[in-house]
């Protein structure tokens, strides 16, 4: 199999970090990073708890980080792949992670890895998606340049909502001329028979 994730600069930085940390420790570090990894745009660990974590791996801020990104790049590849544990291990014994941290790496995707990979599956693409929708028709009456001209115009309200939030709606207004609105419903009308012929 091709190599899934390139020993970069940062990469070999954060691997000698890796392979300094104690194996118990690191475990439960996986398992964590694990729970959270579909969660998008959600940190593992709050502040606090990275702080515990710096005196816990008697590390730097910076290094803490570099660990804990790069631990989170490579558990996102495996997701990518759907690789299967034995190649993830080799996978990461090739850029130089030590043998009992790519068997941790390894027994945590095993155990975990399945159920990450399915939560992701599952969830939508698009970061927001549609919550409601709204309209209102405006007409502008003529101008005295244009004595006659009445232009409709519809507004329609699109209520978005970010995936994981069920609380917070976002108003999306989107205005269309006879003729703009025209083109969008034949649009719509061209993805629904395009779904229908999937389903």
């Amino acid at each position: 199999m091709a190599a899934i994730v390139k020993e970069t600069q940062s990469i070999k930085e954060a691997v000698s970090h890796i392979n300094q940390i104690d194996v118990s420790k690191f475990g439960r570090l996986l398992s964590r990073i694990l729970q959270k990894l579909h969660l998008k745009g959600e940190r593992s660990f709050s502040e606090d708890e990275e702080q515990k974590l710096q005196t816990a791996l008697a590390m730097e801020k910076q290094a803490l980080h570099l660990v804990l990104e790069t631990t989170s790049f490579l558990l996102e590849q495996a997701v990518y792949h759907n690789i299967k544990p034995a190649s993830f291990k080799q996978q990461l014994e090739n850029i130089h992670i030590a043998p009992d941290k790519a068997e941790a790496f390894c027994q945590a995707w095993a155990t975990a890895g399945p159920d990450v990979v399915e939560k992701i599956r599952q969830r939508i693409f698009a970061p927001k998606k549609l919550d409601h929708i709204g309209w209102q028709l405006n007409l502008q009456m003529a101008r005295s340049s244009q004595a006659k001209l009445k232009a409709p115009h519809a507004v329609l309200d699109l209520g978005v909502k970010e995936e994981d939030e069920s609380e917070h709606l976002q108003h999306v207004f989107v205005e269309f001329s006879h003729q703009e609105l025209l083109e969008f419903y034949n649009k719509l009308e061209m993805i629904q028979a395009q779904l229908d012929s999937l389903t």
